[in-house]
């Protein structure tokens, strides 16, 4: 955390947001459960030695709806700046599968994923459990095999533009999560989910570079606010504030 806000500085970022991984499913070794205790703990330690630094605390919330009371004990620990509600993972055959496995299914169960991933994100949405923002909305994109036909935003378009009206009714933020910087075909969400999202209501969204490591910090925040702009939203006056309509 101390060498991203020393990054942070170094590129001349006004604030930096550690929204950790609150992942109660273990598919892979990657995923864990942030100690929230000692999180807060590093979060104030970095804030007394970065006093020149806006230092905000989050958690993203994985499959928050399948974990009810693994997501309210997080959330009682104290407060947290933001907390985003995100899905990971679908069930498929009696097991969890995270996104990023996807590219192993066979071609049937690569469809059915795929969809799956989309009907828990409105699963989560239609649950009771609070966040303020919905993290990296077309989540499998990132990991679409090659081979495989293209991603296409329409093929999915009645259960994108679903999720994006209930987002929209939970006065929720749509995140564009970049993907560490790889590329316009790795903004989750893309030009055309942002401007379904301003069609359906949507007024707000979010940057995240998604970094898991400090080199990476804001790593493609001037293609991601570009997409933004061209989908309609603007900055605020105040530059850690989200974009409106």
């Amino acid at each position: 955390m101390e060498r991203s806000c020393e990054r942070a500085i170094e590129i001349g970022l006004p604030a930096i947001a550690f929204t950790d991984h609150a992942d109660f499913v273990k598919v892979h070794p990657d995923q864990y459960c942030v100690d929230i205790v000692g999180y807060l703990e590093a979060v104030e330690r970095c804030r007394a030695k970065f006093t020149g630094l806006r230092i905000l605390s989050g958690v993203e919330l994985g499959e928050p709806h399948w974990f009810a009371d693994e997501t309210k004990a997080i959330l009682s620990a104290g407060k947290l700046d933001h907390v985003l509600g995100s899905v990971h993972c679908v069930r498929l055959h009696g097991r969890e599968v995270d996104a990023s496995q996807f590219p192993g299914l066979s071609e049937a169960d690569f469809n059915v994923a795929v969809r799956s991933y989309f009907e828990e994100t409105l699963a989560m949405l239609d649950s009771p459990h609070p966040f303020s923002t919905v993290a990296h909305l077309d989540y499998p994109k990132r990991y679409w095999q090659p081979g495989r036909a293209p991603y296409k935003e329409s093929d999915y378009e009645e259960m994108l533009r679903a999720i994006l009206v209930a987002t929209a009714k939970r006065g929720c933020a749509l995140e564009v999560n970049t993907t560490r910087g790889g590329g316009e075909t790795k903004l989750c969400p893309g030009l055309t989910v942002l401007r379904w999202w301003r069609e359906v209501g949507g007024t707000a969204v979010s940057f995240a570079s998604d970094a898991h490591d400090p080199s990476k910090i804001a790593a493609g925040f001037e293609l991601a606010a570009d997409v933004v702009e061209a989908a309609g939203f603007k900055p605020s006056a105040e530059p850690t504030a989200l974009w409106r309509r």
